[in-house]
């Protein structure tokens, strides 16, 4: 996030960053499938960097990778970069090094 832009987050709140190449992936073969191809009923899940927390947030630190459901998260965007902003009861698991001491990472 630019420093010329202060954001404080409130309540339990989750800011994560959107990563350019999250709607574009590539299949075990090798075949790139893109973004605006059909997944079918499934809905596909997204991870993102945290970069801004509120207070109440608990179990989630910035730096963090968060696993959510992206449909239907508010975008917003903040001096050119666009951010998605979710309660933290919307993240699904998160991966980061702390979490290797056992514990599963999962955040239900």
């Amino acid at each position: 996030m630019s420093d010329k832009t202060p954001i404080k987050m409130l309540h339990d709140r989750v800011l994560v960053e959107v990563e350019s190449d999250a709607g574009e992936r590539r299949s075990s073969g090798g075949i790139v499938i893109p973004a605006t191809a059909a997944i079918g009923a499934a809905r596909r899940l997204s991870w993102s960097r945290v970069v801004a927390i509120g207070p109440h947030a608990r179990a989630v630190e910035i730096g963090d990778r968060v696993l959510f459901d992206a449909d239907d998260k508010p975008e917003v965007e903040v001096a050119g970069e666009v951010y998605v902003l979710m309660r933290e009861r919307d993240v699904h698991a998160v991966a980061a090094d702390r979490v290797a001491d056992g514990s599963t990472g999962l955040y239900l």
